[in-house]
């Protein structure tokens, strides 16, 4: 414990930035019903009403409450965001893994299969499975986790083959252990620190893509509450010099950069560089 908040200290300004806006986006989203004034899908008055005491970001084109519907649509997103980056670094990262250990034809199928997938654009991808079997939530999360895992495939297939040939996993093998017990015992522990970076900018991607599709209307479906909807249900606002759109896409955007400000120090540490005075 004192190690940790060793570390915790010895980071640079930018990383503290980014720990103290991911802790308050999770402290927003875990106590959503507390915090939020109203209700997620409670219709309240008019459509567009101005910023008051009231409605301290004003009404949505419906006149839901836009602070609670914000506050709710942090648990939303970041939920779905982390279930989706969660499962994605599940398969990927066990099949790269396998794929590295096993070499040969396990390899080289993997390999291919992910050549595939990759070759086509991730949201002309999404845009098309979406369109052809629905916008329901467990189409929307194998989508996304079907083309997040292929990433998550290459960087795990990457540092894993760097692992596999060292002596140390060579002995294991001719002492005859399984290969589960390799990958959990020799290899994952040695690619723990890329794959802990790779997941913060997974989870970044992931977060941006749910919400560009949320924006496009093949994301998270209404009445739920969602950054991207939201940014596109009150754009029109735009047009009179309104910055309620602005908010949601802010709350993107600087979730965006805090997550990157601590992987960006996570993958200065994991390199083994010091800082020069």
């Amino acid at each position: 414990m004192n190690n940790m908040f060793k570390t915790l200290s010895s980071a640079p300004l930018s990383a503290k930035f980014g720990m103290i806006v991911i802790f308050t986006y999770l402290v927003v989203a875990v106590f959503a019903p507390l915090i939020a004034p109203y209700g997620e899908r409670e219709i309240l008055g008019r459509a567009y009403e101005l910023w008051s005491s009231e409605y301290p970001l004003g009404t949505d084109n419906l006149g839901r409450d836009m602070l609670s519907r914000l506050i709710y649509g942090a648990r939303n997103t970041l939920g779905l965001t982390l279930t989706i980056t969660v499962l994605a670094f599940l398969l990927g990262g066990i099949l790269g893994m396998i794929a590295a250990a096993l070499g040969g034809w396990v390899d080289q199928i993997l390999s291919r299969i992910v050549d595939v997938f990759m070759a086509i654009p991730s949201l002309i991808f999404a845009l098309l499975i979406l369109s052809i079997f629905g916008t329901s939530m467990p189409y929307l999360i194998a989508t996304i986790v079907v083309l997040d895992a292929t990433r998550v495939f290459r960087i795990a297939r990457a540092t894993a083959m760097n692992v596999a040939v060292m002596d140390y996993v060579e002995v294991a093998r001719l002492r005859g252990e399984k290969l589960g017990w390799v990958i959990r015992k020799e290899i994952l522990p040695n690619i723990t620190a890329p794959l802990l970076a790779e997941f913060g900018l997974r989870f970044c991607f992931v977060f941006l893509f749910i919400s560009a599709l949320s924006f496009l209307g093949l994301g998270i479906q209404p009445p739920t509450a969602d950054w991207g909807s939201m940014v596109r249900d009150s754009s029109t606002l735009i047009s009179y010099g309104d910055v309620t759109p602005l908010i949601p896409a802010g709350a993107i955007a600087l979730l965006t950069v805090a997550v990157n400000f601590v992987v960006d120090w996570m993958l200065h540490r994991s390199s083994g560089l010091k800082d020069v005075s």
